[in-house]
């Protein structure tokens, strides 16, 4: 992973920046004084990273150095520096993230004035971490391999003999991989049916691509997978938008989640990762995140497209939340590891 500096360009960004949020002068003051922030971050670079630090470095003039990989790049990271005492990263985000930074002792509440209007389970009543999007991995497919009438539509319709050795997801860990469609299956149908499916899945041979969901994506746009599960619907409804040949494929259930974002206990810049927090939570940050085709956590921002949402796209989502995550995930994770792996 590099460290790359994004670089201001206020004149190609004016649209992007948003004015002074209702922040305290004081915490301004320290973060410009601090003068730069580093944020270890999951998502995709030129698509909204840079965009979001340069309309920041913009309206703050402070520097907005970045680090991106999966989530367990970002995790790995930053516990091995709590661990070595030399805390580099100011700000992390991921699916599940949380979970394993505090059990490490990383995480720190503050009150992000953006998220006053936030729905309650879109942000920690300790501000430990806070929604900046939300997530809703499906199926998809390559529709110059697979025809429309030949997409799956079932759980059952994955077990076909068509599709052995053809469908590949991302071997990330977190909820949006297949640990989360594992525990997708067994809330569907039970722990003894669903275990029972997972074997007869596992007998696919599906390909663990070692990277993240857009990755993954990417490979079935170019037809190395004709069938990829667990990738991000808003990443696959901005490739079909720009001409790519990929469809969203829903299942009976899908799994929801959100992507959330927090602070680094111990950052060395805490009044920069503070300020940065709250500009992506805020509607001009929102609006950077939905322009890149993410479905904004923030309500008095809408989505480019309404079927993005299950409540709006006619599509089932089984939210898996921190505590059952938390609660589950060894087992789901050992069942991904016995037959998956």
């Amino acid at each position: 992973m590099k460290l790359l500096n994004a670089i201001c360009v206020a004149s190609l960004f004016a649209t992007a920046t948003v004015p002074a949020m209702a922040q305290d002068r004081t915490l301004i003051d320290a973060a410009k004084t601090e003068g730069e922030v580093v944020w270890y971050t999951t998502l995709v670079v030129d698509q909204v990273v840079r965009p979001i630090a340069e309309a920041f470095e913009a309206e703050y003039g402070i520097k907005v150095n970045f680090v991106s990989g999966n989530m367990n790049d970002v995790v790995s990271r930053l516990v091995n520096e709590g661990a070595a005492g030399t805390m580099v990263g100011d700000l992390w985000d991921g699916s599940t993230a949380f979970v394993t930074l505090r059990d490490a002792g990383l995480t720190e509440g503050f009150n992000a004035p953006a998220a006053a209007n936030f729905k309650p389970e879109h942000k920690d009543p300790e501000g430990r971490w806070y929604a900046q999007f939300l997530q809703y991995p499906s199926a998809a497919i390559n529709t110059e391999l697979v025809a429309a009438e030949e997409a799956p539509k079932t759980f059952e319709d994955l077990l076909g003999p068509k599709w052995k050795g053809r469908i590949g997801w991302t071997s990330s860990p977190g909820v949006n991989g297949p640990i989360g469609f594992i525990g997708n299956i067994l809330n569907t149908m039970g722990e003894e049916q669903g275990r029972a499916y997972l074997e007869k899945l596992a007998q696919q041979e599906i390909a663990n691509i070692p990277s993240n969901q857009r990755v993954v994506l990417d490979q079935a746009i170019a037809g190395q997978y004709p069938l990829v599960l667990q990738v991000h619907n808003y990443h696959a409804a901005l490739s079909k938008a720009k001409g790519a040949p990929i469809e969203i494929v829903y299942l009976p259930t899908n799994v929801g989640n959100m992507n959330t974002i927090g602070l680094v206990k111990g950052a060395p810049h805490p009044n920069a990762a503070k300020l940065l927090i709250d500009f992506i939570l805020s509607e001009g940050g929102q609006t950077i995140l939905v322009n890149a085709g993410y479905i904004p956590a923030n309500p008095a921002v809408d989505a480019e497209s309404p079927e993005l949402r299950p409540e709006t796209g006619g599509f089932k989502a089984n939210v898996i939340g921190f505590d059952e995550y938390i609660e589950k995930k060894d087992h789901w994770t050992a069942i991904y590891k016995e037959l998956f792996e």
